[in-house]
């Protein structure tokens, strides 16, 4: 039972993670942006947008990947500490 919530958890981590991605190609909401938030742009490519104009903005496919194993190891640090047997 404990197999469902993990795997939901780890359903919308990875939503989130194409939505920052270029890859992103839905267009679910309007142009205001998510809640009207610009920040929330409706054509995702977050990572891009955040490095327009600095010296990274080349390397936004090796930040997006650096960033989201960075994130997925804090998940699993996270559920292995939440998740440990207890003592019987």
């Amino acid at each position: 039972m404990r197999r469902v919530p993990m795997l939901l958890l780890v359903a919308g981590i990875a939503a989130v993670f194409f939505y920052f991605s270029r890859f992103w190609y839905l267009s679910l909401w309007d142009r205001p942006g998510l809640f009207g938030w610009d920040a929330l742009r409706p054509q995702g490519g977050l990572v891009g947008q955040w490095l327009r104009g600095t010296d990274a903005a080349p390397f936004e496919l090796l930040v997006w990947a650096l960033g989201c194993f960075a994130v997925l190891s804090l998940a699993q640090k996270v559920v292995d500490l939440l998740s440990k047997p207890s003592d019987k």
